[in-house]
């Protein structure tokens, strides 16, 4: 089963995309803030992130670059952007910075579903290319 770990300070955000994706049959893994989702992702080893931008103590941002920098092998955990931050600059730069994704809020949950679901198949794919060898 799949493990999407979603790191959002506001607490009804947060819980409305936990509860459509166990809805849709993935585990979840809830944080409300960068550090507390560092700390999830080194001990639980989500299989996708979903993550707000704005946050304090650790923004999104900051957090994606601490996973590529200081834990390399959580770098090919696809990370997924979630933002009221919908200007082309800050798109851009989310995926410059490494995000799989850069999605903008209000959430459409059919088209969040529809990215993690590509990320699963990825992920399925690369595993399948991996035991090939």
């Amino acid at each position: 089963m799949t493990t999407v770990l979603c790191i959002d300070d506001e607490a009804e955000i947060r819980g409305l995309i936990v509860e459509e994706l166990a809805e849709a049959g993935f585990t979840t893994l809830e944080a409300s803030n960068g550090r507390e989702g560092l700390e999830l992702l080194i001990s639980k080893w989500p299989d996708i992130v979903i993550c707000d931008i704005t946050m304090p103590e650790m923004d999104g941002h900051q957090l994606l670059a601490e996973i590529q920098i200081n834990y390399p092998e959580l770098a090919n955990v696809p990370f997924i952007f979630l933002t009221a931050m919908t200007d082309k600059q800050n798109v851009v730069m989310g995926l410059r910075a490494g995000a799989a994704d850069y999605l903008t809020k209000p959430i459409d949950f059919e088209i969040l579903l529809a990215k993690i679901e590509g990320c699963v198949a990825r992920i399925q794919s690369d595993i399948r290319n991996d035991r090939a060898f």
